[in-house]
């Protein structure tokens, strides 16, 4: 008990060092102002011709398949990261999926079980064919403490083959325009099975980095998403996207354990993040930006981001 009250100390002292720093910084950056009017479609608003892959600050969902998962008010506040279906997350805006799977092609996070993937790949075949020029970052990757499922890579590819940009550097480079008519790049990360080849429909884990911080504490996060970013160079120098996810994490020796009211700590301070990333010379960094339980306005921040990066 009385680390839980040491732990609330710490966490309101933080929430205290955010807000003072709003107060005295402010939220201004590229492309703050921007509201956008269609959020499911907001890919085609940009210049197709001259955007390349490489320039999108992509809005991502964190635990992505997690709407319905666990049994309501009993097991799903602690694993429930997302409100919304995979399809409704893209209708949003949303373009960056994080997927987790065990061995019976299951979505999962931790011990807790969702429905089968195969809904995940229907929503977004769906979404594909319901819209022209939207592009989709899946990545999905076998949860720590399963097993690999059997030929997964083959049942990706045979799901979303005519859909797919082919693993290739060079992508990275091209523009939108350049990309069409293929539009998801999906990212196998499996835990024992070989990684996906050079030159094959799906990309390995080193296209896609990020430095996971797994604390509680708003500040303590904020600060590392900083310091982290930091070390990546500029999106025009590497090969490889890099996340930003701006979540707090439940930690099990502390009384709070359900997601929503530990993420909400550093939820309202997205935008804050995105402010002194550009007072420190590092807004040339951003390019995945991922949330828990994506909104309009996060989604606001990165299609702003993106028009203010590309139009310049």
């Amino acid at each position: 008990m009385g680390n839980h009250f040491s732990r609330q100390k710490d966490v309101a002292n933080e929430i205290r060092q955010l807000t003072e720093l709003l107060k005295s910084e402010g939220l201004d950056f590229p492309g703050c102002d921007f509201e956008t009017t269609q959020p499911r479609e907001w890919m085609n608003n940009l210049d197709l011709d001259n955007v390349k892959l490489k320039d999108v600050v992509w809005p991502g969902s964190h635990d992505s398949a997690t709407d319905t998962i666990g049994i309501p008010f009993i097991s799903r506040p602690f694993a429930q990261c997302q409100s919304h279906s995979i399809y409704k997350q893209l209708e949003h805006g949303v373009r960056v999926i994080d997927i987790r799977v065990e061995q019976n092609r299951c979505v999962c996070h931790g011990i807790l079980k969702g429905y089968h993937v195969q809904r995940v790949l229907n929503d977004v075949k769906r979404f594909l064919q319901d819209t022209k020029v939207e592009f989709i970052i899946l990545e999905i990757r076998t949860e720590y403490g399963y097993e690999d499922p059997t030929n997964f890579d083959t049942y990706l590819v045979e799901e979303l083959g005519e859909n797919l940009i082919p693993q290739d550097e060079k992508a990275f480079d091209k523009t939108l325009r350049e990309l069409l008519p293929k539009r998801v790049l999906c990212i196998w990360k499996p835990r024992k099975a070989p990684a996906p080849a050079p030159g094959s429909l799906l990309w390995s884990s080193n296209y896609i980095k990020d430095n996971w911080a797994d604390v509680d504490l708003p500040y303590t996060k904020f600060q590392k998403n900083m310091e982290h970013l930091e070390k990546h160079g500029p999106v025009g120098t590497r090969k490889y996207f890099y996340r930003v996810e701006n979540t707090c994490t439940p930690q099990p020796d502390n009384a709070i354990v359900c997601v929503k009211p530990v993420t909400e700590r550093i939820k309202p301070y997205a935008r804050l993040f995105v402010s002194q990333v550009h007072k420190k010379g590092l807004g040339d960094r951003l390019q995945i930006f991922s949330s828990d339980f994506v909104d309009l306005d996060f989604i606001n921040v990165c299609i702003g981001l993106t028009v203010a990066r590309t139009s310049t």
